[in-house]
C-alpha cells in the first residue's frame, strides 16, 4: 500500500520558518513526482510546491521565494522549506503524489495524499 507520512508542522511567529518532511513508501519514489498542497477552512486545496522526478520545481506565486522543495532520494523524503512565513500561510499541509508518476493536467488519475499537517503562523 501506498503511504504519504508528513511532519514537521507547528505554530510559528510570522517571519519564523519551519521544514515540513514528507516520507513515501509503496511507490517507486525516485521515478515519481511529489507535491506539496495546503488547505483552509472554507477553501479550496491549493497546490504550493511540486517537484519532479529530475527535480524540476514549481511554486504557487504566494510563495516563490520563501518556500523551497528538495527530496532525497536515499530517504524517500521531499522535504518543504518554509522561510518568512506570514499568517496568511496557515493551513493543513498535505503531501500529494500522482499514482501515474508526473502531474499532468489534461490526463485524469488518481493521486494519493498523506494526511496533512497543520501550519499556524501567527502575528
Amino acid at each position: 500500500q501506498v503511504q504519504l507520512v508528513e511532519s514537521g508542522g507547528g505554530t510559528v511567529q510570522a517571519g519564523g520558518s519551519l521544514r515540513l518532511s514528507c516520507v513515501a513508501s509503496g511507490i517507486v519514489f525516485s521515478r515519481n513526482a511529489i507535491g506539496w498542497y495546503r488547505q483552509t477552512p472554507g477553501k479550496l486545496r491549493e497546490m504550493v510546491a511540486t517537484i519532479t522526478s529530475d527535480d524540476r520545481t514549481n511554486y504557487a506565486d504566494s510563495v516563490k521565494g520563501r518556500f523551497t522543495i528538495s527530496r532525497d532520494n536515499a530517504k524517500n523524503t521531499v522535504y518543504l522549506q518554509m522561510d518568512t512565513l506570514k499568517p496568511e500561510d496557515t493551513a493543513v499541509y498535505y503531501c500529494n503524489a500522482p499514482a501515474r508518476g508526473y502531474y499532468n493536467d489534461f490526463i485524469p488519475g488518481p493521486h494519493y495524499w498523506g494526511q496533512g499537517t497543520q501550519v499556524i503562523v501567527s502575528s
